[in-house]
């Protein structure tokens, strides 16, 4: 154990800080590598950003506990289905509509599937072939039909306007002189878009969008989610769990309706000797 003795408390808290100063660093490699959280549970306090930890400690007063290494669990962000039809219908062009498209269905990352070539696209499949960020894997992945449609109507519209080929990029720039188009082109479209509704959404919700939508699916087991999402750790999928303040609250108050409702329906009368109650429910259309 590191750390010199300090009267009254045995060790000073030198011990935790560097500790906690290791998680911390941990985190953040898997997060660049993209085979951890997307926030590191460990964050630094702002207030420790610059200077020698207790630099300006009183020697005569007690240590009070570190608070650098209180582990905060993040609820991803993801957009609500109203908001996210709103955002759709806004979106200019069918290249873009096809961009979003794939995002929301498949939940990839958004540079993963900038990086998509012609040779990755299988509509007869209903798949589409992405390098992983983090492993530099090439997975496929399904998307939705619609996805594809959107897909087809934008190439329509690149023929006689882009170089033909298998090794071709999918996505280009709507502007001229057309070249592929990149992360950064992609992000300012989904910047003006959000500025027209006054929004503040960021393609990486996109993501977190489909990962909440596959989870909230009970046909879909939490580990064909992770699949899908190319997490390395199922605790990483099992972030998108947790459910929002908003669906809770909505869920609670759709709870209390039904229960008014079922208090307020008239309790039917016991049926007389001799009469089944199962088969006057059938008579009647009372629910067994």
């Amino acid at each position: 154990m590191t750390g010199k003795p300090t009267a009254g408390t045995g060790y000073a808290p030198t011990t935790v800080v560097h500790s906690e100063t290791v998680l911390r660093r941990f985190y953040d490699v898997h997060r660049d590598a993209g085979s951890g959280p997307l926030l590191n549970p460990f964050p630094l306090d702002l207030s420790r950003r610059s200077g020698r930890p207790h630099a300006h400690h009183n020697p005569m007063d007690g240590w009070k506990p570190e608070r650098v290494g209180r582990y905060r669990p993040s609820i991803p962000r993801s957009i609500p289905d109203e908001w996210f039809n709103t955002l759709f219908a806004a979106l200019p062009s069918h290249r873009d509509r096809a961009l979003v498209a794939f995002w929301i269905s498949t939940g990839v990352r958004a540079s993963e599937l900038i990086g998509v070539h012609q040779h990755d696209i299988d509509p007869g499949q209903q798949l589409i072939s992405v390098v992983r960020k983090g492993t530099r894997a090439v997975q496929q992945v399904p998307a939705s039909a619609d996805a594809f449609v959107w897909l087809r109507l934008y190439q329509q519209e690149l023929q006689g306007h882009v170089p033909r080929g298998r090794t071709q990029p999918v996505w280009w720039t709507r502007r001229r002189p057309i070249r592929p188009l990149t992360y950064h082109g992609a992000h300012r479209m989904f910047e003006r878009v959000n500025a027209s509704l006054g929004a503040d959404w960021t393609l990486h919700d996109l993501r977190h969008s489909a990962a909440a939508r596959m989870v909230r699916d009970p046909k879909l087991t939490l580990a064909d989610v992770q699949w899908v999402l190319g997490h390395a750790h199922l605790s990483s999928t099992e972030l998108y769990l947790t459910p929002h303040k908003d669906e809770v609250v909505a869920e609670v108050l759709a709870h209390h309706a039904r229960q008014a409702r079922e208090r307020s329906q008239p309790v039917p009368p016991p049926p007389a000797p001799g009469y089944d109650p199962a088969s006057l429910d059938v008579l009647f259309g009372r629910s067994l």
